[in-house]
């Protein structure tokens, strides 16, 4: 679990990065859950853009994704997830 102070510390190290996936009207799928997975081995912090055609609420497409990656939600804002997770071999962010 992610405290306060580390979430502040990385929605601040987030705010220049764009999207990198969309969640459609289809929603979260396995292969999705995969990419994200490996995205986030490589840069430990992505953002997930949600589309307008998605039905689903975007805080239960942060928790799925969430769940399936084995990440934290570190913020659900607007309709952008940012997601966290450290890598095992690309560790660069160093938390406070």
């Amino acid at each position: 679990m992610l405290t306060n102070k580390q979430k502040q510390f990385l929605r601040s190290e987030s705010h220049h990065i764009k999207p990198i996936f969309q969640v459609g009207k289809d929603g979260v799928n396995e292969n999705m859950i995969t990419q994200i997975g490996e995205a986030l081995e490589k840069r430990e912090l992505i953002k997930v853009s949600i589309l307008q055609n998605c039905s689903e609420d975007k805080n239960v497409v942060a928790e799925q994704i969430s769940n399936g990656t084995e990440s934290e939600v570190v913020q659900v804002i607007g309709s952008t997830i940012i997601l966290y997770k450290e890598s095992t071999d690309h560790k660069e962010i160093k938390l406070p």
